[in-house]
């Protein structure tokens, strides 16, 4: 039928042409963004893909960050501990020095000052090593219980924890577990048998986690941490049972003991030591309640035999409690930086998979754009040439 008020040629090749500049409009904007989806109508499902990607991967790759970071941060603390350790070893030194009856009541005054300077100065390191800011080594971090969370996940609670102590000699905390302490007197001297020394160490009050208590008995040396086991009795009272018979256990065997005895019928919080033949002496029994990890060389001094001695227990102990921590520091960097290493793998692969979900292939689209292109360029002729059949309608009227 010949007509010319409507041209359904002209119609079908402009539909047509509408759907293939829709088309060769989207392979031109992907060879031009790199991206297959740059809408959600290109795909919808893999835009929600990619996006729960693209939140994985700038996490992991943060979570990175933190790592190293953290790294950084107990890199720091074991770097101040290094220098703890070296003036503990000089302090020792000193003390077996001291120990010698070759040195006189001068000789032994002049090294004693020594001696309180460095216990100053690892004082002084503990309560101002900083990292960005922040004190690290004296347990002030975390409302005083000096637990970092080292966050290296993408997701909530993906952490590593780490505990540092209080590296000083007393140190702040939340805790007031106190305790108090009797000593009986050796008699002695007129043909008087010296009766055995008796000592009590009482503990009192409401213990927390991270409490340190220092105690010295005879030639040993001792610093317990209340633990999270040592605070789950009944009540206050059965916590404190728990730690001294932690702190008896932890002193072990000492010398010239005659017995110890935890509880009784006073209170199971009450230490009794006695001394097989008033070998402790007057003054060889301390205690102290403190935060601090290196208590337990808080009053040590070495300016007689006895006390040199002593000093050389608690320094001991001292020394002991900074390896144990660095290894704990050194596990941690260890751990840290596997999980560093690991983050960053992950990291990859979830780009490498996002990449295959919304980036462009470059070389398929190519050859739909010249396909586009080239169907363009027949539709516009075929247009051209629907325009042109109205005009033989002409012919007819002539």
């Amino acid at each position: 039928m010949s007509v010319i008020n409507t041209n359904v040629s002209a119609i079908l090749t402009q539909n047509a042409l509408a759907k293939n500049e829709r088309a060769m409009s989207g392979a031109m904007e992907q060879l031009s963004t790199g991206k297959r989806i740059n809408t959600a109508s290109d795909d919808a499902a893999g835009l929600a893909i990619a996006s729960r990607m693209t939140s994985q991967i700038n996490g992991l790759n943060q979570a990175v960050r933190n790592g190293n970071d953290a790294i950084s941060l107990v890199q720091t603390a074991d770097g101040a501990l290094v220098e703890v350790t070296a003036m503990l070893q000089r302090m020792r030194t000193l003390a077996v020095q001291a120990a010698s009856d070759t040195n006189t009541t001068a000789d032994r005054a002049a090294m004693n000052q020594e001696f309180v300077l460095l216990r100053t100065e690892i004082d002084r390191i503990g309560n101002n090593t900083q990292w960005n800011g922040e004190n690290i080594i004296d347990k002030n971090f975390s409302s005083s219980t000096g637990t970092y969370k080292f966050q290296v996940g993408a997701n909530s609670d993906q952490t590593i924890d780490l505990t540092i102590g209080s590296y000083t000699t007393t140190g702040a905390g939340s805790g007031n577990t106190s305790a108090a302490v009797t000593t009986t007197t050796s008699a002695s001297g007129n043909g008087i048998t010296a009766a055995a020394q008796v000592s009590l160490i009482t503990l009192a009050g409401t213990p927390l986690e991270g409490d340190t208590i220092a105690v010295t008995v005879g030639d040993k040396s001792y610093v317990h941490t209340v633990t999270a086991t040592n605070v789950a009795g009944a009540d206050a009272a059965a916590d404190l049972a728990l730690i001294a018979t932690a702190i008896v256990a932890g002193l072990g065997s000492i010398k010239g003991e005659g017995g110890v005895v935890v509880g009784g019928a006073a209170s199971a919080a009450v230490m009794t030591f006695t001394a097989a033949s008033g070998v402790f002496g007057s003054n060889s029994f301390e205690i102290g309640s403190s935060k601090g990890l290196m208590g337990g060389i808080a009053t040590s001094a070495i300016t007689s035999l006895s006390a040199a001695n002593s000093s050389i227990a608690a320094v001991d102990a001292a020394i002991a409690t900074v390896n144990t921590g660095r290894a704990e520091m050194g596990a941690t960097i260890n751990v840290l930086q596997y999980a560093a290493d690991n983050l960053a793998n992950v990291s990859l692969n979830a780009t490498a998979s996002r990449s295959r979900v919304e980036d462009t292939d470059y070389s398929s689209v190519t050859t739909e754009l010249a396909r586009t292109q080239i169907i363009a360029q027949a539709a516009t002729a075929m247009l051209a040439q629907a325009n042109q059949m109205p005009q033989t309608v002409l012919s007819l009227l002539k």
